[in-house]
């Protein structure tokens, strides 16, 4: 019996010949290989809620005391100094610093994009 003749390709192909006569593929991008002007607007996740056990002391009283102020004044009072407490922490952060994570906010990356524009063009 005769061996099986098959077209040159597949021998090429089984031989591994035709990786060395093929050049790579030539990679044409669709879009200019430049940064966008914008980044898409992302939420930014929520911190971890603060004043949680004094508001809770609050509403505890409130219920005590059918809702009466006058009688849960000092509770109040405490709830509403947490609260400036943890409103002036979050604005004592630094606007400029990283998140947790070491990423941007996507405002702040569409700050610096404004500021630093990509040359899309020569001159």
């Amino acid at each position: 019996m005769a061996a099986p003749v098959y077209p040159a390709w597949v021998t090429r192909w089984v031989s591994g010949q035709w990786r060395q006569k093929k050049r790579p593929p030539a990679i044409r991008p669709t879009r200019p290989l430049v940064l966008a002007d914008r980044v898409a607007n992302r939420r930014e996740q929520a911190g971890e809620a603060t004043c949680i056990t004094e508001m809770s002391v609050m509403m505890a009283c409130w219920k005590q005391n059918d809702f009466n102020d006058a009688a849960c004044a000092q509770e109040i009072r405490m709830f509403y100094d947490c609260v400036a407490k943890a409103e002036k922490e979050r604005k004592d952060q630094n606007e400029d610093a990283l998140l947790p994570r070491g990423n941007l906010t996507s405002s702040k990356v569409n700050k610096l994009l404004k500021r630093f524009p990509q040359i899309t063009r020569y001159v």
